[in-house]
């Protein structure tokens, strides 16, 4: 085989591992942009908590800290996977290069490096479904606690 084919075959093999390489960068972007709201989330809820209120507001944002917190969590677990999911592509990439290029037998070293870094990519994807669903479950509890705060002012307005 002439030696351009040989590298042209190489860099073909490489192409699949790239686009994963591709997908997570997009995702723990993603994640980073989630846990930037989540912390600017938490902020606010602490500064709000350093406020006098009654129990029951101090209550409900005790709650809303917590599941924020949750979400952090997520998000973090989440990115640990990613950036494991990155090493094992750029892995693969280069046990491909090693086995094709140096002649070099890996066996089923780059499989088995892509399977783990598609496996952790699938798991970082479930956990940022479930901090999703953790987000929007909580944008609708505060606003069910802002709405029932309303009616407690207006019924107190009323009386």
């Amino acid at each position: 085989m002439p030696a351009d084919a040989n590298h042209y075959s190489i860099l073909t093999a490489m192409l699949a591992p790239a686009f994963f390489l591709t997908a997570t960068a997009s995702l723990i972007l993603s994640a980073n942009n989630r846990l930037a709201r989540v912390v600017d989330r938490l902020r606010a809820l602490m500064r709000e908590i350093e406020q006098p209120h009654d129990a029951e507001y101090l209550a409900a944002l005790e709650h809303n800290i917590s599941v924020q917190r949750e979400r952090s969590t997520r998000i973090m677990q989440a990115g640990r996977l990613l950036y494991v999911a990155i090493s094992c592509f750029v892995a693969t990439s280069l046990f491909v290069a090693i086995d094709a290029f140096l002649q070099y037998r890996l066996d089923v070293l780059p499989t088995v490096s892509a399977v783990l870094g598609v496996m952790c990519l699938f798991g970082a994807s479930l956990l940022l479904a479930r901090e999703s669903a953790l987000a929007v479950a909580a944008v609708n509890e505060e606003m069910d606690q802002a709405h029932a705060r309303a009616r407690q002012r207006r019924a107190r307005m009323g009386q």
